[in-house]
């Protein structure tokens, strides 16, 4: 399940790193983002691997978008669930908003034909 979600990274933490049980080793990297609706909510999103990458050109109060996947997994009889992030991308300047049309003005209206000039169609 792909998610997405728009916001202000509110906090970068600390690289974690180590090697799992099959002498793997593993990298990972969280940061909190502070959603944009009416009631602000905060998501602690989770690098892992090469993913920690995309995290290096933020700040704390950049505006992106990250997409994510939810994944939950049973540890010891507990279940714990991470919002892993795959893609950021910096929200733009115009927030990616089409140019408005022109504003409407009589002027823009053409005049209307005479009757004679619509009687002289050739069809």
């Amino acid at each position: 399940m792909a998610l997405s979600v728009k916001g202000k990274v509110e906090q970068i933490l600390k690289p974690e790193s180590g090697v799992s049980r099959a002498g793997n080793e593993w990298k990972k990297q969280e940061f909190v983002l502070e959603t944009d609706e009416q009631f602000p909510r905060k998501v602690c999103f989770t690098l892992f691997g090469d993913k920690v990458d995309l995290i290096n050109e933020l700040e704390q109060g950049s505006e992106v978008e990250v997409s994510f996947n939810i994944e939950s997994r049973e540890y010891n009889g507990r279940w714990f669930t991470n919002a892993n992030a795959w893609k950021i991308d910096k929200a733009s300047d115009n927030n990616n908003l089409p140019e408005p049309p022109p504003e409407f003005r009589m002027e823009d209206v053409p005049p209307e034909p005479d009757d004679d000039a619509a009687n002289d169609l050739p069809f």
